[in-house]
């Protein structure tokens, strides 16, 4: 999309319509430099959220900032998740149905989430972005082609050495600034707005523990998506697979006839999982699925491998675990002494099969965005949200983009235009529920 000349002059006139209206006591880039400086690193195989106490940091500033800004019922949950309300400001609140918006505070753990040094590149006038503390981290237009969408644009990276973190504290930051304009801004017409951050979405717990009927939401928005314009209704259906080999240990040095190495078997399953399995994350794009061996730990005793299992079609996840117990069978065929043991685990559903009932929820998201001058439309999401999780628990809730690109690794980035017109989307999507 090359959409951001045209976007620029939408953006002078929306500021003209706009100047009457009170600006954040804090403005969206700024909470956002704030926020990504505080570590939040979840970590996977955790008995209870969060599955990293780092992450209360921000949640406790979260639930500080939210009463700061009036909102009511703030409290933070035994499991790490901030709750509160905004009451709406209508004649009848009960006219129109009580909206949700929720963020994660989590960080991806797949690269550190310490010590990030957020580097705005002002003014960009194009070329790819060398990392300043590690220059082999180059953000390549080659690869990255929306940063042709971004000139003039202040870009906001790390520093080469971590994320950065706007997955997801763009989207806690957005919704702060919501709240932040609502109340300076009264004649700003809405109704009662739910708002929650969770914990440890990116290793995909916590959301089980989430009071859906406490809350109050009838309907709800993550916002925790990526480039400008991508709103979703659909994510993957997932499962986690766990494949386990069983051999013996024994002192090496009288090991013979006795030790059974599961290594080898393991080994030999990844060699031979590559050859049975074209479509891996590194092969596929758009709507096609993938099966990804993501993390493995190997003894002599025992080996483990998990894979992920990701399709937006349920016949297609559930060929995927075919195929996975395929290759486990035919290893235990090969490695007679070594016990291969497969299971597997529903992460979330693709959150379509509910939301398809419910239109106007993307619809109206789509109508917010092209008042903020944004063109948007309606792309499937390579990855899950807790709305994929909450939609499956009874509250419906697609997933709108904050501006972020890259997430999970060193070449994330996002942008001050990313970061306003995700809040500015917000602001209209409150009206466009009020009218």
């Amino acid at each position: 999309m090359r959409f951001w000349l045209p976007l620029l002059a939408t953006f002078a006139l929306t500021l003209s319509a706009n100047a009457q209206q009170k600006a954040a006591t804090e403005s969206v880039m700024d909470r956002f430099l704030r926020y990504v400086r505080i570590d939040t690193q979840s970590a996977e195989d955790q008995p209870a959220p969060p599955s990293t106490k780092k992450q209360l940091d921000l949640a406790r500033l979260l639930e500080k900032e939210l009463k700061d800004l009036g909102v009511q019922g703030v409290r933070m949950s035994e499991w790490g998740i901030v709750y509160g309300m905004v009451p709406g400001n209508l004649e009848d609140n009960s006219a129109v149905p009580t909206i949700g918006f929720m963020a994660h505070m989590d960080t991806s753990p797949a690269v550190s989430g310490a010590n990030v040094n957020p580097i705005i590149h002002k003014n960009y006038q194009g070329g790819d972005i060398v990392l300043p503390n590690d220059p082999s981290q180059v953000i390549t237009v080659a690869l990255n082609p929306d940063l042709l969408d971004l000139i003039g644009d202040d870009i906001i990276t790390a520093d080469g050495t971590t994320l950065l973190g706007s997955d997801d504290k763009s989207g806690c930051a957005a919704i702060m600034t919501l709240i932040d304009i609502l109340r300076n801004n009264p004649s700003i017409k809405h109704g009662n707005i739910a708002i929650a951050f969770t914990p440890d979405e990116e290793v995909g717990g916590g959301i089980e523990k989430f009071e859906i009927e406490n809350w109050g939401a009838q309907f709800a928005y993550t916002v925790d998506g990526g480039p400008l314009g991508d709103i979703s209704n659909e994510t993957w259906s997932a499962r986690t697979a766990t494949v386990t080999f069983q051999g013996k240990s024994t002192h090496p040095g009288t090991a013979k006839g006795i030790m059974i190495n599961s290594m080898y078997a393991a080994g030999a399953f990844l060699e031979e999982f590559k050859k049975l399995v074209p479509n891996r994350p590194e092969t596929t794009e758009g709507r096609e699925g993938f099966i990804h061996p993501y993390t493995a730990s190997f003894t002599e005793e025992t080996s483990t491998i998990k894979i992920l299992l990701r399709n937006f079609d349920i016949d297609g996840l559930k060929e995927q675990e075919d195929t996975v117990r395929k290759v486990a069978s035919n290893i235990q065929t090969r490695y007679a002494d070594v016990k291969v043991n497969y299971e597997s685990e529903l992460g979330y559903l693709n959150m379509n099969e509910v939301l398809r009932n419910y239109p106007q929820l993307t619809d109206f998201a789509i109508e917010a965005a092209r008042r903020a001058g944004v063109p948007s439309a309606l792309q499937p999401i390579r990855g899950g949200t807790d709305g994929s999780r909450l939609t499956a628990m009874g509250l419906p809730t697609p997933n709108l983009f904050t501006g972020g690109h890259n997430f999970h690794g060193k070449l994330e980035f996002n942008s001050r235009m990313g970061l306003e017109k995700t809040t500015e989307t917000l602001v209209h999507l409150v009206q466009i529920w009020a009218e």
